[in-house]
């Protein structure tokens, strides 16, 4: 327990009121691994604290991280690298005036059941005073490579490391997007901002989808989807045709994950251009770079999507490998203007899955 900001174990009877926000996990020291419940003895009852750790205890841990480098900027703040008890985790620090989204992402993360592979592992919320700002942080854990973003700049990938890329960024969605019933159940989520720069690529060549500040959770027993309560919209050169022209039902839950599916379809896209076949690939662009100036507007992207009904275009070449002409059908499927025919991210998953099935027989 932590008493008098200090840590002490206790033995004794403790009721789960008592228990509650104090206790935490010493079975391991890497923060990152936290799922564990502990036993009142007394009560016969098991308390499972999962995903997020005690707020005194996440506080702690926020309090005592060295800041070594700044990593990244954002709409919303910067990025560092920070040293928690020798190990490396990255810091998100929000400007007061952004405190809804700063909240809002802490909140989401927080999500029961949300922990997974391939969803950003979150570590902390604070807020530090530093006497003339509140900074907002948020405390996740670090990885090196950056973003798909940074990383298909600067390097190609083999087909097994797109397979390897894309199972993993369709995993994670696919995770957001159900729900989970039953008390340790979890809501079913949409992210809204799906794109290169919000997914990050793991040491092991799997990647994770980060940045949940504009997600939308799903009440399935109200059917009621709560909007977060702040100004910002997602990233417009990725917003889909039924978000630019503004017919999106805003009352389907539905809705919002048939726009995910779009971003997914264009982030493939992204990702399969850096795939080396026969030594052959393209350079990295964005999706419709040599369609809409470098800071698209609505409209710009609107006149695009909606009204010229274009997409980024596959290279002929993808047609003679079996695993990229797979990829350019899922984008394809993805992209539909008509988002009720759009695959699910399941199904994304599945295919994907089977690809790297087929590679491994020909192999």
């Amino acid at each position: 327990m932590l008493i008098d900001g200090k840590e002490e174990t206790v033995k004794s009877c403790l009721s789960p009121s008592e228990m509650k926000g104090q206790v935490f996990c010493y079975s391991s020291r890497n923060v990152s691994k936290r799922n564990c419940c502990f036993t009142d003895f007394c009560n016969n009852e098991t308390l499972h604290l999962y995903p997020g750790l005690p707020l005194l205890v996440q506080r702690t841990i926020a309090r005592t991280i060295v800041l070594q480098e700044t990593i990244g900027k954002g709409r919303f703040g910067e990025v560092w690298r920070g040293k928690w008890r020798g190990e490396d985790v990255a810091v998100k620090i929000f400007s007061s005036r952004d405190e809804r989204s700063w909240f809002r992402e802490a909140e989401i993360y927080q999500t029961i059941m949300l922990r997974h592979e391939n969803i950003l592992g979150f570590i902390a919320a604070d807020n530090k005073d530093n006497g003339s700002w509140t900074q907002l942080w948020l405390v996740s854990e670090y990885h090196e490579h950056g973003s798909l973003y940074d990383y298909l700049n600067r390097y190609t990938v083999s087909m097994e490391g797109m397979i390897v890329l894309a199972l993993s960024i369709s995993s994670g969605l696919a995770h957001l997007h159900m729900e989970i019933i039953g008390t340790q159940g979890k809501p079913a989520i949409a992210h809204r901002d799906l794109k290169s720069k919000n997914v990050l690529v793991k040491k092991n060549g799997t990647a994770v989808i980060a940045d949940l500040g504009l997600a939308v959770k799903h009440n399935s027993s109200t059917n009621t989807i709560d909007i977060p309560a702040n100004h910002r919209v997602g990233t417009k050169r990725y917003m889909a045709p039924e978000i630019l022209d503004e017919t999106i039902n805003m009352n389907s839950f539905e809705s919002f994950k048939r726009a995910d599916i779009y971003s997914l379809g264009l982030v493939f896209w992204e990702l399969a251009r850096r795939c080396s076949v026969r030594g052959l690939h393209e350079d990295f662009q964005l999706p419709y770079y040599d369609l809409v100036p470098s800071d698209p507007s609505i409209e710009d992207m609107r006149k695009v999507v909606c009204d010229q009904k274009l997409r980024p275009s596959i290279p002929n070449q993808w047609q003679s490998c079996e695993a990229m002409r797979v990829m350019g059908k899922l984008m394809r499927e993805c992209w539909y203007a008509n988002s009720a025919a759009r695959l699910t991210a399941l199904r994304v998953k599945k295919t994907v899955s089977q690809l790297s099935v087929i590679k491994d027989v020909k192999e």
